[in-house]
């Protein structure tokens, strides 16, 4: 029988987003009671229950699991998908493979062919888009068939699903205060993804971790000329004695910009950045750098969906693994 109506009309008979309307129906505590009662009541009139695609889904498994990357050449996301690729071969699974290239609506367009029955289970990391605009509905949507979804790297979303990723606010943290251990007073810090959970926390990390009377200095920017004005006010004008970078391009531009300035590394300045190892160990001097792990996420994130495909999780908690890092000392902390 066909259902009268779905959770997307739901939401916008309701004028409320579509996630409002799956944590209603779900009772979730944050949603207020008065919500979860108008939701309740008009799905009960329009005699609302889950797409029927997902029992057939229940009923026949394809082997094939969905991965939505959100960009292929950050070297870190090969990393995550050769991670999964391994534990899928483990497991007699195929894997077929999505580059959201950080679209919202590359995303949505995405979700939708994954609703089409043909794949298991979803692992995904938020695009950019995605967490600027703040518009999961999609993922919403996936759930809406009973695909389970698991999210690994960009964790720091309100959707209930399982998640995989590492403690990046605990990362950032515990380098600052290594630093103010040896004796640096002046630490700045570099992004390029402040608009991101990930880089958020990073941030959250290096600010919670300031003693007492040490100023925050903080270049921060998607724009890639802001970002490099800002990295030259925090070198070249506060004279930071010690840059933490939160990703890749604001390493590399810190990096440059001490060079151009004749900056010395480590001497005059120490950086730690997340970067992959393989361009950190061959710069010189060499950039000490976090240690992500990225193939123990995506093994990680594949392990936790085949368990919860295999009823292994409990139906009415989602569960959420951190995968520890490591600091990991070349010659620009030298001291």
């Amino acid at each position: 029988m066909k259902n009268k109506i779905t959770l997307k009309e739901l939401a916008k008979l309701l004028n409320v987003s579509v996630s409002t309307v799956s944590k209603a129906l779900n009772d979730s505590s944050e949603i207020s009671p008065k919500t979860i009662e108008r939701v309740k009541e008009l799905a009960a009139l329009h005699n609302y229950r889950p797409n029927p695609v997902a029992v057939n889904l229940k009923s026949s498994k394809s082997g094939t699991i969905g991965v939505v990357i959100p960009n292929i050449s950050n070297n870190f996301f090969a990393k995550v998908l050769s991670g999964i690729e391994a534990q899928a071969q483990k497991e007699g699974l195929q894997v077929i493979t999505y580059i959201s290239n950080e679209s919202l609506e590359r995303e949505k367009q995405i979700a939708d062919r994954l609703t089409s029955g043909f794949v298991d289970g979803v692992l995904i990391a938020i695009s950019e888009a995605t967490h600027r605009a703040r518009n999961y509905d999609h993922i919403f949507g996936i759930l809406e068939y009973e695909i389970p979804v698991v999210l690994y790297d960009r964790i720091n979303i309100d959707v209930p699903v399982d998640k995989v990723g590492i403690d990046d606010e605990k990362s950032f943290a515990e380098a600052t205060k290594l630093l103010i251990s040896k004796g640096v007073k002046k630490i700045g810090l570099a992004s390029g993804i402040h608009h991101l959970g990930v880089g958020k926390l990073r941030i959250k990390g290096y600010e919670g971790a300031l003693t007492e009377g040490m100023e925050s200095m903080i270049a921060a920017s998607s724009r890639k000329q802001v970002l490099i004005d800002g990295i030259y006010d925090i070198l070249v004008n506060k004279k930071v004695e010690a840059v933490l970078c939160t990703d890749f391009e604001s390493a590399m531009r810190v990096y440059r910009m001490a060079y151009e300035n004749e900056i010395r590394i480590p001497e005059d300045l120490k950086i730690i950045g997340f970067l992959p190892e393989n361009v950190a160990r061959f710069l010189t001097p060499s950039i000490s750098y976090i240690e992500q792990f990225p193939e123990e996420v995506g093994k990680n994130a594949m392990q936790m969906l085949i368990n919860r495909l295999n009823k292994k999780l409990l139906s009415d908690k989602n569960t959420e693994k951190i995968i520890n890092t490591e600091l990991v000392h070349l010659e620009s902390t030298v001291f």
